[in-house]
């Protein structure tokens, strides 16, 4: 069956923010004497706004609460893009490309308030037929509920549905909701092979995203 709708992540795939997400994080538990280390942050990455939340909170062992991590971590994030926003290369094509040829949406597990920066200071949210927000979802990726509820409603199938990821957790989370999957890593937190071994391409790029690309993964299958 043809592709009918692409859906994107938002952090590390349109832009290069899992930086800021880990600067932010280990420079939290350095105000605390703790260490952030590159495990805590893979474990964190492509979940709820609660989900990444409680990692946290677990592994830094922190007497606050979920909300209260929360809060912080806004602040932090903001703070960052406030100072640069990271679009990775191609990133705005893409999605105007995307939402040209199919029903085009938008899936990030990170909080409304963020996502809404970030898609203002892009224009992105011109753009996006469809924006779902980690916050206002219960179980965050690996489970497959917030592509679920992307293709509700975008009124899709997952047989024809296409997801690009950066993070293990999110291209768990596609798989689970029976999609086919996109892994666009960030250049800084490449995937282990058992991971890009779920995949239907791997790109380096947005750059690389193109209709063909599609096409091409459409007819593989």
């Amino acid at each position: 069956m043809a592709i009918e709708a692409v859906i994107f992540d938002m952090d590390g795939v349109l832009v290069d923010s899992e930086v800021y997400w880990s600067q932010s994080r280990i420079e939290f538990a350095q105000d605390r004497g703790k260490q952030w280390t590159d495990a805590d942050q893979r474990l964190a990455m492509g979940r709820s706004t609660v989900g990444w939340a409680q990692v946290m909170q677990e592994r830094l062992n922190l007497d606050m609460t979920v909300d209260a991590i929360i809060a912080e971590m806004k602040q932090r994030v903001i703070a960052h893009y406030e100072e640069r926003m990271p679009t990775r290369p191609g990133a705005l094509r893409a999605v105007e490309l995307a939402a040209a040829n199919y029903r085009c949406g938008l899936a990030s597990g990170s909080p409304t308030e963020i996502i809404k920066e970030v898609l203002r200071l892009t224009g992105l949210d011109q753009i996006f037929e469809v924006m779902i927000y980690g916050d206002s979802i219960a179980k965050g990726k690996p489970a497959p509920d917030i592509y679920l509820e992307a293709m509700k409603l975008l009124g899709v199938t997952p047989d024809v549905s296409i997801g690009i990821e950066d993070s293990a957790n999110g291209i768990r989370a596609l798989k689970a909701a029976g999609m086919y999957a996109i892994a666009a890593p960030s250049p800084d937190f490449p995937l282990p092979d058992d991971i890009l071994a779920l995949c239907d391409a791997k790109i380096d790029q947005l750059t690389e995203f193109s209709v063909e690309l599609i096409h091409r993964i459409q007819v593989a299958s």
